[in-house]
């Protein structure tokens, strides 16, 4: 068990992370058209370049422009390894909190559920959402504005996936597949809950699913959560949460070094022990991630943790009533699915994160839902990281998750 005083010394951690954030020098924005989808010229550090080509597959750069005025980019691989177009629908994936599109592709090709779909004869695309390395654009705001970070996951729902859904669906006239981790597939919950998007959208397979967030067992979400960290934050003026910054690195390093402390695996203490992580996607695991959020993102994911309920953003029972019209937040029914619609759901028994109580409740949401249209599976050893991050996952979860797709 991780104790109290390593928490604590953790959470000082995420404190200084904010610190950090509300000096760093950002990119500046530019300008473009709301609505505007289009094709991003190719660039050296791009993701197409740097993880995709490399492997010696055809990718393509995107930009879609959300109505909030957001410019997001996205990947797509229209072709297997071996050149052959795509036969099989398009698969849309949506990565998790602090992460971006290179989720997908850290481990090698036969790894990794991007290359593994395309390899399929999948049209593959990759979405990056607002505020990550490739998605840091806006047409009036900069990074370094706190109107920027204005926005968690319901602007992500609202915004970030429709746009996504509908730029794959304008450009191959065909219903996606979606694949989601982590808060990728609360963002799917939260939209089908409102019966959107499925009109365009042919199955979702949700790895290590976000719903209820009640049993929390990482110590660090859930310290961040008790304490009200995050608010204290955002109420500094500290609106953007980066935990690449240098001086949060440096502290870091110095936890470390004190003695009795063991940092070979820190995520344990935020996503579990991790069973199946190999060395070599560690470290490219840190030369590209964790990317930036918002502040206001962490305060909804917090709330979660306190309430237990999947509800939008609670501003106070005053602001409330004008953004919403009554005073508490509303409510997000997953009950309400259609139960025919085609779900394929992932979890692990030592997930901190998507804890296995929490799974529970929202498959007791799903009850009605058609027997011959929910598959369910669970892993005894898998943690949050092993679902995209496993060297075995495409046996153990990929395999499944292709076999789901090819009946959908």
């Amino acid at each position: 068990m991780v104790n109290k005083k390593t928490t604590l010394i953790l959470a000082m951690i995420v404190f200084s992370v904010w610190v950090a954030a509300a000096a760093r020098t950002k990119l500046h924005s530019i300008n473009g058209k709301e609505g505007q989808f289009a094709s991003s010229p190719p660039t050296d550090d791009g993701i197409c370049k740097t993880m995709v080509e490399p492997r010696g597959y055809i990718c393509h750069e995107h930009t879609v422009t959300t109505k909030d005025g957001y410019i997001l980019s996205m990947q797509r691989m229209p072709n297997s390894r071996s050149g052959q177009s795509a036969k099989n629908p398009p698969v849309l994936l949506q990565h998790g909190l602090m992460m971006d599109g290179i989720t997908w592709l850290l481990n090698s090709p036969t790894e990794s559920l991007a290359f593994i779909l395309a390899d399929n004869g999948y049209d593959v695309w990759i979405a990056n959402t607002r505020g990550t390395k490739y998605s840091s654009k806006h047409e009036s705001l900069s990074p370094s504005d706190q109107a920027y970070w204005e926005w968690s996951w319901d602007e992500l729902v609202t915004y970030d996936l429709t746009s996504f859904v509908q730029f794959v669906y304008n450009n191959t006239g065909k219903k996606l597949h979606y694949a989601g981790h982590s808060l990728g597939t609360l963002m799917a919950f939260a939209s089908f809950s409102e019966n959107k998007l499925l009109n365009k959208i042919r199955s979702a397979a949700l790895l290590s699913p976000i719903a209820h967030l009640a049993h929390v067992l990482s110590p660090l979400a859930r310290t961040v959560s008790e304490i009200f960290l995050a608010e204290d934050m955002y109420w500094l003026g500290l609106h953007e949460f980066s935990p690449r910054a240098k001086p949060a690195v440096q502290l870091l390093e110095y936890f470390c070094s004190q003695p009795g402390i063991n940092c070979s695996d820190l995520m344990i203490y935020f996503t579990g022990q991790n069973c199946c992580l190999n060395s070599s996607t560690a470290d490219t695991f840190l030369k590209h991630e964790p990317q930036p959020t918002a502040t206001k993102n962490i305060i909804h994911l917090a709330q979660m943790i306190r309430t237990g309920t999947i509800a939008m953003y609670d501003y106070g029972a005053v602001e409330n009533m004008n953004h919403y019209g009554q005073s508490t937040p509303p409510l997000y029914n997953v009950t309400s699915i259609p139960n025919d619609f085609p779900l394929f759901m992932s979890y692990g028994g030592k997930d901190l994160l998507s804890d296995t109580d929490d799974v529970k409740l929202l498959l007791q949401n799903l009850k009605n839902h058609n027997a011959n249209k929910l598959v369910v599976q669970y892993i005894n050893n898998y943690a949050h990281a092993d679902f995209v991050f496993g060297f075995n996952a495409n046996q153990l979860v990929y395999n499944p998750l292709m076999a789901f797709l090819n009946l959908n």
